[in-house]
């Protein structure tokens, strides 16, 4: 009678396309430190809390601007929103090959689009607008490269996380802005 150890267990395909690309994210970047601030990041970004907290903090700190600090927060909670929205309708399921190291929790089973990516490029983008500085930009890719890193996103997650967040923070800020009145 063959011993348990004599049967041959499945393996898995290599990896290929976005799986190869994300296997490849990790080997060259998943260092102990970096996945520590990754998660670090990840917990910031969870349903866009940390955002909403800066916001507050910016408008109670800056009372003259408090309406653009607290669209900061407005903006990331709609991005995350409209996240949410569309990984409901997608269902896309989160990478789970076994070549990818998942290095943090997440909420939810759904991988598309980012919803961390989402809110980061909305509140990034919000945070230029109220800080007249393009310095908070560099938070995008950190975000978006943090996902990745974790092992919780496909890169496409990510990219279509960025394009949704900027088109929610260009609402946001357009909605937000002084309606000029046209001429009669």
């Amino acid at each position: 009678m063959p011993e348990a150890t004599d049967v041959p267990q499945p393996v898995a395909p290599p990896p290929t396309g976005e799986v190869a690309a994300l296997v490849a994210v990790q080997f060259r970047l998943a260092t102990p430190q970096l996945v520590a601030v990754a998660r670090a990041m990840s917990h910031f970004g969870e349903h866009a809390q940390g955002w909403v907290a800066l916001s507050a903090l910016g408008a109670l700190a800056a009372p003259k601007r408090r309406r653009d600090w607290l669209l900061v927060g407005i903006g990331a909670v709609a991005a995350h929103a409209a996240a949410i929205a569309i990984k409901l309708v997608v269902r896309r399921k989160r990478p789970h090959h076994p070549a990818i190291a998942v290095n943090v929790g997440t909420p939810s089973a759904l991988s598309f689009p980012s919803a961390h990516a989402t809110s980061t490029t909305a509140a990034a983008m919000l945070l230029c607008r109220v800080t007249r500085s393009p310095l908070p930009l560099v938070l995008v890719p950190a975000m978006a490269l943090s996902r990745l890193v974790l092992g919780v996103h496909y890169p496409t997650d990510v990219l279509a996380g960025t394009a949704v967040g900027a088109a929610v923070a260009r609402t946001a800020a357009h909605l937000a802005s002084p309606q000029k009145e046209t001429p009669k």
